[in-house]
């Protein structure tokens, strides 16, 4: 199903104002093993990297 284009502005309108973005760079070849694990574990690529991030966060902190 196509989605119109007014949706598709709709969506980037609300992702702007509800989303923060980031980008990541990985040596060539490991983005494979990365998004093929994070599907294994969390299903999608970017709650792999949320939770990547928030459990180094909580360690981090402890640690200090």
């Amino acid at each position: 199903m196509a989605i119109s284009e007014a949706r598709q502005r709709a969506n980037a309108k609300y992702n702007k104002k509800a989303y923060d973005r980031l980008e990541m760079k990985v040596p060539k070849g490991e983005k494979e093993s990365i998004v093929a694990h994070a599907e294994k574990t969390d299903g999608t690529l970017n709650k792999f990297l949320n939770r990547a991030v928030r459990e180094t966060i909580e360690r981090d902190n402890v640690t200090e």
